[in-house]
């Protein structure tokens, strides 16, 4: 059981799955910095010093926090759309690495052996 759990947990995909992971939660933390500390206090002097977080709702003795809510919405389509960006500019490195021509592959010593076949059959057809 160990050695099967051991070959799965080493795959390619399992560990690139495992690096995305941490990764995409660094990156997470990176841009939901770049919303709460840059942008809501450049949005919040545009539209007057609005500031979404503190928007709410008292509805009998519960309160409604929907700025909180809106500004949770808007880090996702932030980090979602960030995502987005970084995965497409991998896609297109990736794509110009695919598209470089491969080397041929060097003939076998059966290839190169018929090939030398060939050629002397070729001069015993000339020289006749």
């Amino acid at each position: 059981m160990w050695k099967d759990f051991r070959a799965f947990a080493l795959k390619g995909n399992v560990l690139d799955l495992a690096i995305g992971v941490i990764i995409g939660a660094a990156f997470g933390k990176i841009v939901s910095s770049l919303v709460n500390d840059v942008l809501m206090p450049m949005l919040g002097l545009l539209v007057g010093g609005l500031n979404l977080t503190g928007l709410q709702f008292t509805f009998g003795g519960a309160v409604l926090k929907y700025g909180a809510f809106l500004q949770t919405v808007l880090d996702f389509f932030i980090v979602a759309f960030s995502i987005f960006l970084f995965i497409k500019a991998l896609h297109k490195f990736k794509r110009k690495e695919e598209d470089k021509p491969a080397a041929p592959p060097k003939p076998s010593k059966e290839e190169e052996l018929l090939a030398e076949i060939r050629d002397l059959l070729k001069q015993q057809q000339q020289s006749r």
